[in-house]
Order: structure tokens, then C-alpha cells, then sequence
């Protein structure tokens, strides 16, 4: 497979005081700071409203899980609210940036939705400016989405699977 890139693998796990300060650590290049809300503000947010689920995404299948030397990759938060799973935070660690991480992290949220029989949509949002998401969110599938009861958020773009 030269010149190809590998599939990326991820497994998401919920964040714990084991892998918590590994969550926290995560950071991603300065130049996307205004893209995303830091993760221990996602965090707070989680501890007050249980409708957000909040996960470290590890590389890797779950029978490597059990391995010392497998990475935290990023972070990702979902809520579900009113029959949607929507994707409220998703961040891949500079260091560990276009690698196919940020798409498989996404195509595990969507699996993991797709599971929870209140969810009858799947959507998510993204800052405007923010082109690696658009491209991302565009090519699993997502299309824009107007959504008339939320008050719109200058700069935010909406998206649902279509």
C-alpha cells in the first residue's frame, strides 16, 4: 500500500481519573485554538448536564486496549437531546493530527448513535472558518442543516447525516 495512507482505528472510552489527566493534556495546533472549546470545559459542562457523554479516543482496536504503549489521541463529546445524538466536540491532538484519527473517532460516534434507539438524527456544527472539519463532516455524509428553533450562533455552520 505505498503511497496510501493507512486506515486509522480508533476505540472511544469514557474519561476517568485514570485517564483523565492525559485528557487534559490533549491539545491541538495553535492555529485551531478558536475551532473547539477546551476539554476541560467540556468536561465541566459534562458534570452538569447529563445528556453529554464525554470520551478519550484511544488508537487502535479494544484487543490492544489492554497494551501500555496505546495513545490518546483525542477527545470527543456527544449529547443526546430530543431524538438527536449530536457530535458537540471532537479534537485530535496535534501531535497526532492527519492520520485518519478525526474520521475514525467520527465513524465510531456515528456507530455508537446509531445504537441508541431514541436518536433519529445525527448531527453536529462546526465554526465556518474551519475547512478540515467541513471536509471531514462532508465526507461521511453530513449536509447543512437549518435548524429553526435554535437561535443561530454567528459563524456556526449546522449539519445533520443525511
Amino acid at each position: 500500500m505505498e503511497g496510501q495512507a493507512a486506515i486509522a482505528h480508533v476505540t472511544l472510552r469514557p474519561i476517568t481519573s485514570e485517564n483523565l489527566r492525559a485528557c487534559l493534556g490533549l491539545r491541538v495546533e495553535e492555529s485551531q485554538d478558536d475551532f473547539v472549546a477546551s476539554n476541560a470545559d467540556s468536561l465541566a459542562e459534562a458534570r452538569t448536564n447529563p445528556n453529554l457523554f464525554p470520551y478519550a479516543v484511544y488508537a487502535g482496536t479494544p484487543d490492544r486496549l489492554g497494551a501500555h504503549d496505546v495513545p490518546m489521541v483525542g477527545f470527543t463529546m456527544i449529547e443526546i437531546d430530543k431524538a438527536i445524538g449530536f457530535i458537540l466536540r471532537l479534537m485530535i491532538d496535534r501531535a497526532h493530527q492527519r492520520r485518519g484519527y478525526g474520521r475514525a473517532a467520527t465513524e465510531e460516534v456515528i456507530r455508537r448513535l446509531r445504537l441508541h434507539p431514541e436518536v433519529q438524527m445525527i448531527a453536529t456544527s462546526h465554526r465556518t472558518g474551519n475547512t478540515a472539519a467541513a471536509r471531514l463532516y462532508e465526507g461521511l455524509g453530513f449536509v447543512d442543516w437549518k435548524v429553526e428553533w435554535v437561535d443561530p450562533v454567528p459563524n456556526e455552520r449546522y449539519l445533520r447525516l443525511a
